[in-house]
């Protein structure tokens, strides 16, 4: 037919990571066959999953090397990697929203309404709701 059109081909996991490529990112491969994606003190493990697409395992900023998770203390964000807490800025989440939006971006992923608007954390730690959920708590009052 004239008027009829080609069927768009979807892009390989390979074309996506020269996308990132071409976008700044820096992408390295690791042994587990998962790459690590650096950009502005941010990273993510990127990989592949048969039959279900491009999966982006952590992101965070990066502290010696590895990608440190953002922890929300109920007071304040802290990035955690291993046995190490170190104070999450403003100046961090910022860069980290704007990795996180470029990212999903340039992999083609979905960009979800909730994790638009800002950042989301990987752990809640409240030291308020210590012992919540294990039966009856005492209460101030009847200490």
């Amino acid at each position: 037919m004239f008027f009829r059109k080609p069927e768009p081909k979807p892009p390989t996991f390979a074309e996506r990571l020269q996308t990132l490529r071409d976008a700044g990112f820096q992408v390295t491969h690791r042994p587990d066959e998962s790459y690590r994606v650096v950009r502005d003190g941010c990273g993510a493990i990127v990989r592949e999953i048969a039959g279900r697409g491009i999966q982006v395992d952590q992101s965070g900023w990066m502290v010696g090397g590895d990608v440190a998770l953002l922890v929300d203390a109920g007071f304040q964000k802290f990035w955690r990697v291993g046995d190490r807490r170190l104070p999450a800025l403003s100046s961090h989440l910022q860069a980290l929203h704007a990795f996180e939006e470029d990212l999903r971006e340039a992999l083609g992923l979905e960009s979800l309404f909730n994790t638009s608007l800002g950042t989301t954390n990987d752990l809640h730690i409240y030291d308020r709701l210590e012992g919540h959920g294990r039966g009856c708590t005492s209460r101030p009052w009847q200490r």
